[in-house]
């Protein structure tokens, strides 16, 4: 008799078979990623930002792009993640990873039938089997679910995954994949040195046949918001300074000549805003900047060397309009933005914004985790260098990458994989857990609820490696 254990595959009955699709959660700072497995990319993408709205009834939690961004007063908006990439607030976090899969996947949970409005008031005896029902509610009690978790995460929050989504999602089977091994498979590779360059972390992660290096992991704050606080410095330091209008500010715009004050007419707000629904409303017109305007020195050489200013200002400009109207050409200045990933020394500073660490850019984080890895192996993940997360669009990134790492190891050969297709370089994690999840050989290594009852939430530190 076959007795399960912490290492025996499930049967089939218990994962819900091969017909029904898992479904893959790629949870992150910016956005909450969700879909089925099999797909090509996420069905639902959310903001993991969510409002907050006080009231004498108690706080009321607003969730998805259009609740964000309505200028309510009192409007408080958050994030549950820490600007470290961990979880701080486990139970909101739920919430929202709760919304990316019930608002575009799998649909509310049902009403109890005692209040739908379809039954009789009753004294009390109801047909329905209340516990079955409880079963039911859940999101995912039909669903297998893979989430990704980044490589640097702790035994106690993998735990808390699996937690969430065996007795608050109701899950049948369970897996927990790393991002940067999923990213690493979305291409194809087995082996590679995979960086991503999120919204408040860039992460460099070797992976040797489908395995993270642990010691080899690093990790920065020099991302897409760090990006985004450099354009606010460049805005700040101008002479004069460029006014940083969110949308919701503006009634009614009328164009102007190329560095003219603006002639909008303004919204007027009997109750302001607050302060943190503005600064996220103004990362919406950083974040248009960023993908319009920002460019990376490709090389060769770093942009402060010497002549290459020079070069940048014979560049044609690329121009820009804010939200009421005020708009010019931007030159060298759009160079200056992304510099700080590559050079520390390079970064805008003032009294909020020190100067980052050397050891914090992309290329000492590409060399602190390549010198973790074995030297025989090294000149593999050179081969298959991935490139994924939203901010690693920027124009010219790539080319940056490539230039950084030819000056780091001009010995071996450098392959870059980079998918030009937006969809596979934001969602490189998913759309591996996608492929992931739904290979027939993959069965074995979902973790079933009964394994999850028997042994408790720590079989994930033993099954997700």
């Amino acid at each position: 008799m076959n007795i399960p254990n912490s290492s025996t595959a499930p049967n089939a009955s218990e994962y819900a078979g091969d017909e029904v699709s898992a479904i893959v959660l790629d949870p992150g700072y910016s956005t909450t990623r969700a879909g089925f497995a099999g797909e090509d990319g996420p069905k639902s993408v959310v903001p993991t930002y969510y409002g907050v709205l006080e009231s004498d009834s108690g706080p009321q939690y607003l969730f998805g792009e259009n609740a964000i961004h309505n200028p309510l007063p009192n409007l408080e908006i958050k994030n549950p993640w820490s600007s470290d990439g961990i979880v701080e607030d486990w139970e909101t976090a739920t919430r929202v990873w709760e919304y990316a899969i019930t608002s575009r996947l799998t649909g509310a949970k049902p009403t109890d039938p005692s209040k739908n409005g379809l039954n009789e008031p009753s004294n009390g005896d109801m047909d329905v089997e209340m516990e079955a029902l409880d079963d039911a509610e859940k999101p995912l009690a039909d669903s297998p679910l893979l989430m990704t978790e980044p490589g640097w995460s702790s035994s106690k929050a993998r735990e808390k995954y699996i937690e969430i989504a065996m007795e608050d999602w109701g899950t049948p089977a369970f897996y927990l994949g790393k991002t940067g091994v999923l990213a690493a498979f979305a291409s194809g590779k087995a082996s590679a040195i995979v960086i991503d360059i999120g919204a408040s972390m860039t992460s460099v992660t070797p992976v040797v046949d489908g395995m993270v290096l642990k010691k080899g992991v690093q990790k920065s704050p020099l991302a897409g918001n760090f990006v985004s606080n450099q354009i606010r410095l460049i805005f700040g330091q101008s002479q004069p300074q460029i006014p940083l209008t969110p949308y919701y500010t503006v009634s009614a715009k009328v164009q102007v000549d190329a560095g003219a004050p603006s002639q909008a007419t303004y919204k007027k707000f009997e109750n302001p805003p607050t302060a943190s629904f503005r600064r996220h409303e103004e990362e919406r017109v950083l974040t248009e900047f960023k993908e319009s305007v920002v460019e990376v020195w490709p090389g060769p050489g770093r942009f402060n060397n010497g002549t290459n200013e020079d070069i940048a200002k014979s560049s044609p400009g690329r121009p820009f309009e804010m939200p009421d109207g005020w708009n010019q050409v931007f030159g060298v200045e759009r160079f200056k933005a992304a510099e700080g990933l590559f050079e520390a020394k390079a970064a805008l500073v003032d009294a909020e914004n020190p100067r980052p660490q050397d050891s914090q850019t992309i290329p000492e984080l590409v060399r602190a985790a390549m010198n973790h890895v074995d030297v025989d192996q090294r000149h593999v993940l050179l081969a298959n260098v991935v490139i994924t997360g939203g901010s690693s669009l920027l124009y010219h990134f790539t080319d940056r990458i490539n230039y950084e790492l030819q000056n780091l190891y001009p010995a071996p050969r450098i392959r870059l994989i980079a998918p030009g297709n937006t969809v596979e370089r934001k969602y490189a994690a998913w759309i591996g857990g996608s492929i992931l999840a739904s290979l027939g050989s993959f069965h074995q290594l979902w973790i079933s609820k009964k394994e999850y009852e028997e042994h408790g939430p720590g079989i994930v530190e033993k099954r997700c490696k």
